[in-house]
């Protein structure tokens, strides 16, 4: 049982590696299309893998401290409390920034990298997201299964986020931008919210 556990921590080891290596490109990319495309939708979700980043960085603490029950249930708490903390945050400043732009009337600029950033985003983390929760759960870990529920809340806000960034390109709705960004709040909120309460899907205790 206990070799099967350390197994478990090393693939999760790896995919979080592996996340957290696409999300700090993704983050990259999405920020400096954004800033200079001006568009609000590309932005949050580019602020949103920089928030990935930090719950990657938080379930590499939450794996590295498994063998020790103690570490473990403090980084189980610390980690749920942290990344929810951080999209509250996020979800105050898209809905600012899209109120903004769409007041002002500030029609974004097209973006390809941006497009390609968000196609390859839908794709890529819905199989990271799988992958991730099932190490979660054979483990019963609420922190890991939180983690793994962001990334799966990426790959939502990059459709998301596509569909406005697209429209833009496309068809020249400016407003599809700031509408699609707000379309985020509501999901990044509700994880906010379940992350500061301490929930999970495993529940409080599941890192037990």
């Amino acid at each position: 049982m206990e070799v099967e556990r350390s197994a478990l921590v090393r693939r999760g080891l790896w995919l979080n590696l592996l996340t957290l290596g696409y999300n700090v490109i993704e983050a990259i990319v999405s920020l400096a299309a954004g800033l200079v495309a001006g568009s609000v939708a590309l932005v949050g979700f580019g602020i949103d893998s920089a928030i990935e980043v930090t719950a990657g960085a938080a379930a590499l603490w939450r794996l590295s401290a498994d063998s020790q029950p103690r570490d473990r249930e403090r980084a189980e708490r610390a980690t749920v409390r942290l990344v929810g903390a951080l999209f509250l945050l996020l979800a105050a400043y898209v809905t600012v920034d899209s109120a903004r732009a769409l007041l002002g009337r500030d029609a974004p600029e097209r973006s390809p990298v941006g497009l390609a950033i968000l196609g390859l985003s839908v794709v890529v983390m819905p199989v990271l997201a799988r992958a991730k929760r099932r190490v979660a759960l054979a483990m019963r870990s609420g922190a890991l299964t939180a983690e793994a529920r962001q990334t799966s809340l990426c790959a939502y806000l990059s459709a998301i986020a596509l569909v406005g960034v697209a429209l833009n390109a496309v068809l020249g709705w400016w407003w599809a931008d700031p509408v699609a960004a707000l379309a985020m709040v509501p999901i990044i909120g509700k994880e906010g919210l379940e992350g500061v309460r301490g929930r999970s899907d495993c529940g409080d205790d599941c890192g037990h």
